[in-house]
This record gives C-alpha cells, sequence and structure tokens, in this order.
C-alpha cells in the first residue's frame, strides 16, 4: 500500500509541476560509492548514490546518466572505458548499482552523473567523484602474518598485561614512482607508520570481527609519505579485542578471560610502489623484519597503558636505526578459509576534542580534572619533570559527594593509564593509542606543579558517522537531552553498537541495538556502520537459527546464549537499514539467515505460532533478559517473545517484497496472521486486556526480577501491542486506553524497561494520547528523561535512578551506567511524532511531516520546535510554533522526493502558504482534511504554512 501510494504521488507531481522552469539547476552533488566519498572497495559491483538540488520546487528526476573511466579525462560520453549507462529512465539516485566492465584489483575508477528533470530536460554532468577497487582475492596478499609472542609476561595478581610489540623493515624505493598504496591489517589492534609519520588518521584498526572468519584491511594511499631510497616501516601492535580481555569474563570468573581468539597480535601488511611503466614493486611483512619490546609496557583496550619513555628506541623508526639487539619476527601461519576483506564501515577516528573545564586539588595531593561533558575516547598528555616520574590517570564518569572519583561501577575494568617520563627537558607529550575510555572525570596523580591547561586535552573517540540530524526546541531540559542522545551513540558507537563505553562490557548488545537503531538513523548516516555490523550478527548466529545476545561472540560466560525480544535484532536491523535507505543489498545477503531465524521461531513454537508461558525457561536467565530494568510485575517474556514473533513475520514479509521473493512474501504474511491469531486466542481475554497465566512462572526463581511476579496487563505490553499492530486496527482504540489507565493509575509515571520504553510514546501518540506522552517527555520527575536532565546528566543512563543529588548513588558495583543509549531511543519518537518525519517508502522518497503539537503552554512546554534530518534522498525539515492566532510551520523536502504534510486546522480556509491561501497555491495539492489536520500534497522546496484556529 505504501508503495502505491508513493507511485501515485509522482504522478500527482508530474501533472501538477510538468514544465515549469528547465533542468539547468538541476545539480547532481554529494556522490558516494558504497555509502562512502571515495572509497576503497571490495564490493565487485558497488552501489552509487547522489543528491539532487534545484531553486525550483517540485523538480524530480526523470531519468540519470552516469559515466565510469578509469580516468577523469575519459569521462565523456565517447571515451568512458568502463561503463557508460545511458539515459536511464528512473528516478534512483540511490543503491545504483554500477553495471559496466568487471573490475579488477587496485582499480580506480572514475564517475559523474547527470539527471533529467520533470520535463526530460537534461542538466549539468555533476563534478567527477571516485572509488578504489581493494584486493579481490586472498591470493594477492603476498604477506604473511608475523609478530613476537609476549604471552609469558606481564602476569599480575589480577591482569596479564603484556607488553606491546613493536616492528620494522627497511626498504629501498627506486626514483620515479607514481603512486603507493599500503593494504595492512592486525589480529589484535595496529598503528602503523612510514618514515616516523602514521600512516591515516584511524584508529583502533582494523576493527572487530570474528577474526576465526573473517578480518578486514584498511587501503591508505602513502604515495606522498615515501620517497626514493631508503624508507623506514614501522609498527606498534596492541592486544584489543583479538587476544586482550573482552567484556566481563574476568568479572563472572569464566575459564577463559583474555585472548579469545588468539594470544599473540600479529601484523599482515604490504606496500605496493607502482612506476610509469606499470611494474610494481611489493614490500610485505614477512621472515626479514624485526621486532622487540619497547616503552608500551602494558597495552589492553579496557584496562588501558603503561608507557615508560625512558624505555624508547630514540629513532627506531628512522632509517639508520641499529637494529640488531631486535629478533627477527615470528611467522604465524594463516587460519584456512579465514576471510581478508576491505573494511566496510566508516573508519573509527577522533571526532571531537574537549578541554579541562575545572580541577580541584584532593587531599592526596591528586587533581580531579572535569571535562564537562561525559563521552568516550582518550587523552592526551602534556608534561614536563624529571626522568622516573610517574603519572597516573584513572577515569570516572561521576564523582562522591566528596569530589572522590566514582570508580566502583566500572567493576573489573581497570581503566587506569601510566606514563613514566624521561625527563625531556623541553616537555613530553603522550596519547594512550590502543584503549579508550567512557568519563567525564580524570584523576591525575604524580604531577610536580597544578596541571596547566594544556596538560589534559580530551580526544572524543567514535566511529567517523556524518551527523544527519538536529533537534531544537524553546525548553532547554529537551535541548539538553537530545545533546545527551547524540553524545551516548557517539559514545557507543565505536566499531560496533556498544552497550557503554566504561566498564568491563562494551559488547554489541543486541537488544540495545535493535530498540535504538531507528533513532539512531535520525542522528547519524549509520549505513555503512549497521552493513558491517549485521555481517558480525550473521557471523554470530547459532546453528539452530538463533541470533546471539551480542555480536561479535566470543562467548564471555558459558550461559551467554539468546533471548527474545533481543534475538530479533537480525531482523530488525536489516529492516530498518532498508526503510531508511532503500538498501536491498542487505537483505538478499542476510535473507538465508534470517529464514534461518523465522524457522528457528516456527520450530521452537512448536507448531503453534506463539510461546506458551515458561517456552523459554531452559535459557538462563529462564525466558531471557525479557523487558530489562522495567517496574513493577514483569511483562511474561513469552508473550513479549510471541509479540516479536508476529513482529518479524511482517517485516520479513515486507523485505521478501523488496527483494521480489513472492513465496516466501505469501509464507511470512500467513505467518504473521497465524501468530497474531494463536497469541491473541491466549494471551487476551474477552473484553480486550491482555491475561497470562502465572503458574507456570512458580515463584519467579530464575526470571528476571521474577520475585516481583508477571502480569499481562502492563504499560510494556500494550506499548509494544500497539507499535506492533499486534491487534486489529478496531482494537487499537481499546489498547491506547488500557495503556493511558495504566499510566494513570502510576501517578502518570512510565514502568517500561529496554523493551517497553521505545513504544511507549509512539503508542500513545498512535491511540490518540498524544497529550500523555508530551506529559511523559517533558516529566522531570522520577522516572523520566527530564529527571536525569535535572540530576546532571551530559548522556543517557542505563537505570533510570543511576543518580540523584539527593542520595546519590544506589547501585555503585553494579550495572550502572551513566553511557547507555537504550532509554534514548525516544528520539524515534522526538523526529517521528514530535516533529512528525515518518518514511512513507523506502530511502524517504515519499514521506509525512505530521507534527504533533503539544497541547499545552507554558515555560516548560515546548512551543517551538525545528528538526532537520539529512535523508538517503536530501535535507528534511520540519519545524512549528505556536503563534498568537494559530501555528507557523516551516517546511523542506528534498528534489526528487514528495511529501504529505499534516496541517493543524479545522479546514483548508484556516491554511495559508507561502502568503496564498492553500486552495489557491499552484505548487501544493490540497488532499483531505480529516482528525483537526489539512493534508496537503507537496513536492520538493521550502514552504512556510500559516494555520489560523
Amino acid at each position: 500500500m505504501k508503495t502505491l501510494r508513493y507511485f501515485v504521488a509522482a504522478l500527482l507531481l508530474l501533472t501538477f509541476g510538468l514544465n515549469r522552469g528547465s533542468a539547468q539547476n538541476l545539480v547532481a552533488n554529494y556522490l558516494r560509492t558504497e555509502y562512502k566519498v571515495s572509497p576503497v572497495t571490495d564490493v565487485v559491483a558497488p552501489r552509487l548514490s547522489w543528491e539532487l538540488t534545484s531553486p525550483e520546487r517540485n523538480q524530480i528526476q526523470s531519468a540519470y546518466q552516469i559515466l565510469v573511466a578509469s580516468s577523469p579525462e575519459k569521462l565523456t560520453e565517447p571515451s568512458a572505458d568502463l561503463w557508460n549507462s545511458e539515459k536511464v529512465n528512473s528516478r534512483a539516485t540511490a543503491q545504483v548499482v554500477y553495471a559496466g566492465k568487471t573490475l579488477t584489483s587496485r582499480q580506480i575508477c572514475y564517475w559523474k552523473v547527470r539527471s533529467w528533470d520533470k520535463a526530460g530536460q537534461p542538466g549539468a554532468w555533476s563534478e567527477v567523484a571516485h572509488w578504489e577497487m581493494g584486493l579481490l582475492d586472498k591470493n594477492e596478499w603476498r604477506a604473511q602474518w608475523i609478530g613476537l609472542d609476549p604471552d609469558t609476561l606481564g602476569k599480575g595478581k589480577i591482569y596479564q598485561l603484556p607488553p606491546a610489540p613493536y616492528l620494522r623493515k627497511e626498504i629501498k624505493v627506486k626514483p620515479g614512482f607514481r603512486k603507493a598504496r599500503l593494504y595492512v591489517t592486525a589480529l589484535g589492534l595496529y598503528e602503523f607508520s612510514l618514515n616516523g609519520t602514521k600512516t591515516g588518521n584511524d584508529f583502533l584498526t582494523p576493527g572487530w570481527t570474528d577474526y576465526d572468519r573473517r578480518v578486514y584491511y584498511q587501503t591508505y594511499d602513502v604515495t606522498s609519505q615515501i620517497k626514493s631510497g631508503t624508507n623506514v616501516l614501522t609498527s606498534q601492535l596492541s592486544y584489543g579485542w583479538y587476544a586482550g580481555y573482552l567484556g566481563y569474563a574476568l568479572l563472572v570468573k569464566n575459564p577463559v578471560v583474555r585472548a579469545f581468539y588468539g594470544k599473540v597480535p600479529l601484523l599482515k601488511a604490504q606496500l605496493e610502489v607502482e612506476y610509469p611503466d606499470g611494474h610494481t614493486e611489493t614490500f610485505a611483512t614477512d621472515k626479514n623484519w624485526k621486532a622487540s619490546f619497547g616503552a608500551l609496557l602494558e597495552s589492553d583496550l579496557m584496562h588501558g597503558e603503561t608507557y615508560d619513555a625512558r624505555l624508547e628506541w630514540p629513532g627506531w623508526q628512522k632509517s639508520g636505526f641499529d637494529d640488531r639487539k631486535w629478533q627477527k619476527a615470528e611467522v604465524y601461519p594463516d587460519r584456512p578459509g579465514r576471510l581478508v576483506q576491505t573494511y566496510p564501515a566508516p573508519p573509527v577516528q577522533i571526532t571531537g576534542t574537549l578541554t579541562v573545564q575545572s580541577q580541584t586539588r584532593r587531599p592526596d595531593g591528586s587533581y580531579i580534572l572535569d571535562m564537562g561533558q561525559n563521552f568516550a575516547g582518550t587523552i592526551r598528555l602534556r608534561v614536563q619533570g624529571k626522568a622516573g616520574d610517574t603519572i597516573r590517570l584513572r577515569y570516572g564518569e561521576k564523582l562522591f559527594p566528596d569530589g572522590q572519583l566514582m570508580t566502583e561501577n566500572l567493576r573489573m575494568a581497570r581503566a587506569t593509564d601510566t606514563y613514566i617520563l624521561k625527563g625531556d627537558k623541553n616537555g613530553e607529550e603522550w596519547m594512550p593509542k590502543f584503549t579508550y575510555k567512557g568519563f567525564q572525570y580524570i584523576e591525575i596523580s604524580g604531577l610536580r606543579a597544578a596541571p596547566a591547561p594544556e596538560t589534559i586535552e580530551g580526544l572524543v573517540i567514535g566511529s567517523e558517522l556524518p551527523r544527519v540530524g538536529t533537534f531544537e526546541t524553546d525548553n532547554a531540559m529537551v535541548n539538553q537531552l537530545y545533546s545527551n542522545i547524540e553524545w551516548t551513540q557517539r559514545s557507543n558507537y565505536i566499531d560496533i553498537p556498544t552497550d557503554c563505553p566504561q566498564r568491563d562490557e562494551r559488547m554489541g548488545w543486541t537488544a540495545d541495538a535493535h530498540v535504538y537503531v531507528k533513532s539512531a538513523t535520525f542522528n547519524r548516516d549509520v549505513s555503512a556502520f549497521f552493513t558491517k555490523w549485521t555481517v558480525d550478527l550473521n557471523d554470530a548466529q547459532y546453528e539452530n537459527g538463533a541470533y546471539p545476545l551480542y555480536a561479535p561472540r566470543p562467548n564471555l560466560r558459558k550461559t551467554d546464549t539468546y533471548s527474545p525480544g533481543w534475538m530479533e535484532a537480525g531482523i530488525i536491523c536489516p529492516y530498518q537499514v532498508y526503510r531508511s535507505y532503500g538498501d536491498t543489498r542487505l537483505i538478499r545477503e542476510g535473507w538465508v539467515n534470517m529464514g534461518h531465524f523465522m524457522d528457528f521461531l516456527e520450530k521452537r513454537s512448536n507448531g503453534t505460532y506463539f510461546f506458551t508461558e515458561a517456552t523459554f525457561k531452559d535459557l538462563s536467565p529462564k525466558g531471557g533478559f525479557g523487558d530489562w530494568l522495567s517496574f513493577g510485575k514483569k511483562t511474561p517474556p513469552d508473550m513479549l517473545a510471541s509479540f516479536y514473533f508476529a513482529y518479524c513475520a511482517d517485516m520479513m514479509a515486507e523485505m521478501a517484497g523488496a527483494i521480489g521473493e513472492s513465496d516466501d512474501q505469501k509464507r511470512f504474511q500467513e505467518m504473521g496472521q497465524k501468530v497474531r491469531k494463536a497469541l491473541l486466542d491466549h494471551y487476551q481475554a474477552s473484553n480486550g486486556r491482555f491475561k497470562t497465566d502465572t503458574l507456570p512462572y512458580g515463584d519467579g526463581a530464575g526470571y528476571v526480577d521474577g520475585k516481583l511476579g508477571f502480569m499481562a496487563h502492563t504499560q510494556t505490553a500494550y506499548a509494544n501491542a500497539i507499535y506492533m499492530d499486534i491487534v486489529p486496527p478496531k482494537s487499537m482504540p481499546q489498547m491506547g486506553k488500557y495503556l493511558a489507565e495504566l499510566l494513570r493509575q502510576n501517578d502518570g509515571k512510565l514502568a517500561t524497561g529496554f523493551l517497553g520504553t521505545k513504544p511507549l510514546l509512539p503508542a500513545l501518540s498512535a491511540t490518540g494520547h498524544s497529550g500523555l506522552a508530551y506529559d511523559l517527555f517533558l516529566s522531570t520527575e522520577f522516572p523520566s528523561w527530564g529527571f536525569e536532565v535535572a540530576n546532571g546528566s551530559t548522556t543517557i543512563w542505563e537505570r533510570w535512578d543511576s543518580y540523584t543529588k539527593e542520595d546519590g548513588f544506589r547501585y555503585n558495583a553494579a550495572m550502572n551506567s551513566f553511557n547507555h543509549y537504550s532509554f534514548g531511543a525516544v528520539c524515534e519518537w522526538m523526529f517521528g511524532n514530535a516533529a512528525g518525519i515518518q518514511e512513507l517508502a523506502p530511502g524517504y522518497r515519499h514521506f509525512r511531516i505530521r507534527p504533533e503539537i503539544d497541547p499545552k503552554s507554558g515555560s516548560d512546554r515546548i512551543n517551538r520546535l525545528r528538526a532537520g534530518y539529512h535523508s538517503v534522498s536530501g535535507p528534511i525539515l520540519s519545524a512549528w510554533q505556536k503563534t498568537s492566532d494559530g501555528i507557523l510551520m516551516n517546511v523542506s523536502v528534498p528534489v526528487n522526493t514528495t511529501a504529505e504534510v499534516f496541517v493543524p486546522a479545522d479546514s483548508a480556509g484556516q491554511v495559508v502558504v507561502d502568503g496564498q491561501e492553500a486552495l489557491a497555491s499552484p505548487d501544493i495539492r490540497v488532499e483531505s482534511q480529516a482528525n483537526g489536520y489539512l493534508v496537503l500534497f507537496v513536492g520538493s522546496g521550502n514552504y512556510e504554512i500559516v494555520s489560523k484556529r
């Protein structure tokens, strides 16, 4: 139905917008390949995308033409030697698959595009963009895995933290080279340098994968870093996710606490130097490299680094260094079947810097430095002193009332860096390279004088995801909340979507990922990020078809398997990428995995198509994690599992249709119907209320918060039933009534956890209770988002009551993260309801702007809102403000898209568009008027809409 509505909208646009203006101002820009600008890729048929701009309204692309060539000079229609698509009648500006000559490794492809407008007039050619092909065959790697085994070193009472290996090799490059590429990866983490200069700006490379199945590599253009004659290739390695400590394994006394994939960090790198005649020299890691240990005595992702500058090797990255005391690097065999692939996601980089906002001297002589913002990252230390002076840095998110650093919530994560000075009279500078922490406060000790402003600089680290969302109101609390949401996403999207950046966890938990994924798309471009993590998720899938609790899956605890309400990330996340970006390739590549999961659900139900009470009692915890951190009686996890069963079937049916799998589409449509009937027959009483048999749960032992008892008549149950369309449309008002009653019975406060909070406000809005949704959203009483803001939060908390100004901390040593994005999923309601931006067709080719205006007024309410979202089709704006006699709206619709704009009004005569009555405006079409809204159909352009009420 949505697809049909999209095509009808396009037809209407062509009808009332034809022949207005020319195509000379229709310009293609922001050219990308596989979602990235100028990437290196090993996708043999990469997807291309662009955006269109035009000063004219109601402009669309009726056709496009792409040229791809081996050089910019050949980018003409007669000379394009790789692909000339010729004129293609299509409105597609994204997910356009390259269909030219077969591409080969190392090939650089230059491309440009032009578009025809709605009147059939061609626009100008775009600027030239390019992409580069990586190594398409593993056999093209001449490099070997090399390293130095330090595993017997660094054993302590609690942690085993061996020193980090150093590797080097001197090479000679002949004069006259024209191009040089470095292909490099590691089992562990690496930093690579050429002639003493780091290659690239990336950190924590090559990222986290199931290293037994695949490892990613980076490609760097190092043409400007090498020179004729002697060059020095060097690298430092660290243990990272491959050989270091992971998660809470140490805390729970897992048999394996570190080195889940291997004990020795290894490097694989090859430098390829090309000459004008096409000849190439390759310098690869092998037994002729030299290896040693040095100043980096300890290095762990969670526990931190210890660096003794007195042990540095002066000049080790320069030619002429005497490395006779170094060992020959050890060569290690490759794992059969392990894939070596181009890193598909945006790299982890320094995305910002922070300065110290205040400092306080402690009685022991240490100093507490406040960075003013909770974040994930590291620091740059600038210090001067005597050789042997030892600077220790500890990190935390909060302070105790007496000003002491609070680290109890870190659990077993040491999160400590130590720097030992060499005594350079000109001062010393150091940055931990292979570790990151989540923190706002730093305790620094060992200084000879008070810290200067430049002593510490905060380095914000995260995946470099383009920002696409803005959200601003006249309510300071709401603005701070949005800042908190954005910072929390930045802190946890570090190669994978982690749960938290500070304690001994930092795992890719599946529930956190799927409840937040739509919110994530509104804030940052997560297309390539989730392309990568979906592979991790599929790699981690169990043989029985269940998706795991977290991905990658290093098995931190024997009982860590899967959980209803969590494992569905394998369906929900790819589906959201499809909806937000129009991506069907991700669906095709994971279709077998997703189908396997649906088979698992069907089999687990024993053919009943729902899950009765205690179906998942075999899991630990029993029933899975359920609605984690909810209040009051627990929503039956098996009922929620049944809801998700139906929800996943719906998504699978839609995705099957998108990729042309008609048989699967029919199968999943029927499956969704069967599940709904079965679960409602079992879990719904005759009056429409949800019910459950509590006897199978016994006294609740073994279930999460099971001692509180179970009840199906909960906020979480109705919120999910509404959000997932579990009940038929005629029953929705009753569901909304039950939900509203439960809120009022709870003094107007939410009682939902991880699975219930995301759908809570959207469910209220969908059933006519926007006022209640706004009351919850704007509340500053516990529990609420505003409560966190009122208590000084700069990020989203894991628990609603993690800290209060009156009572301090309640769960110090337990699960108490102050940087946890799950409850930040309210962002979905902020953009989708308060601002009203809702996609109606994949990739926002056709969308709705239906803002819900705060029904109350006052300084503590929202009287003005402005939200921007840069979709894959271009920038969308929805802004509204209350005026003395109505509502003023500003709307922006990207070129080549259409929108349905819902204006709060009782009649068309109340609405003025750009100074003209709506019915008289030549650029819009009045569609309908109902339920307090006038619906306008609009094409591209900027619109000012006034509704006088």
